[in-house]
């Protein structure tokens, strides 16, 4: 009987841990940090830091939460007053562990939460159907990698810094293309240029994407995310 209730409590202890992170973090300040720790559970996120510096967050209050390797970014529906009215944004750094979270969030954020992380730091985007080598058209500066579409998302993977991105495919508005080396995925991820309209992300494809492949991506997306049968 000891024995049972042993393995019992082990087994709930087991699902706690599947279901809550906590690990200790930095919060960026505009001139300096603060050390804290931060949690993200069933309930939201929080922070524990030094007096003032407390916050906890449900989900329903978070406009977006950006994960990527070494970094966790809560954008929030509060005002900051001394950004003439811009989202109030807090920033976490440290010994983030990427996987874990991700496996926490993405069954818990709908389109507001951003994965900016490669296949290598958890995800699974199920067998590619489609693999392309691309460069990411940045505003100033671009990145080169790859584009897959896999039987569960859609993972740009780059060793650029914080410019991987895993999508869900609910996390996708639409996908378009000017011709067979240019590719569009339109994301719900908060763009700061369009005053927080949709994202996208403009690909050069290395190599042509035939009308049928673009095609089949199209309907496939549309299906996925219920717009056609």
């Amino acid at each position: 009987m000891a024995f049972g209730k042993t393995a019992g409590c082990l087994i709930l202890w087991a699902a706690a841990m599947a279901s809550a992170a906590q690990f200790p973090v930095r919060h960026e300040h505009r001139q300096d940090h603060c050390n804290g720790v931060l949690t993200v559970d069933e309930q939201g996120v929080s922070f524990a830091g030094p007096k003032k510096h407390q916050w906890s967050w449900k989900y329903q209050d978070i406009r977006q939460l950006t994960l990527s390797p070494g970094r966790v970014v809560v954008v929030t529906y509060k005002d900051d007053k001394l950004l003439l009215g811009a989202d109030r944004t807090y920033r976490f750094t440290g010994k983030v562990p990427a996987g874990e979270l991700y496996a926490l969030l993405k069954n818990r954020l709908d389109q507001r939460f951003v994965a900016a992380l490669a296949p290598d730091a958890g995800q699974d985007a199920g067998l590619p159907a489609w693999t392309f080598p691309v460069k990411h058209l940045g505003r100033i500066a671009g990145s080169e990698g790859t584009l897959t579409f896999g039987a569960d998302s859609v993972i740009y993977s780059t060793p650029a810094k914080d410019d991987s991105r895993t999508w869900r495919y609910s996390d996708i508005d639409n996908i378009s293309s000017s011709g067979p080396f240019q590719l569009t995925v339109t994301t719900f991820e908060l763009d700061k240029y369009t005053f927080g309209g949709r994202k996208a992300f403009n690909f050069e494809l290395k190599q042509p994407i035939t009308e049928a492949v673009y095609n089949e991506i199209w309907i496939g997306i549309e299906r996925k995310n219920g717009k056609i049968q």
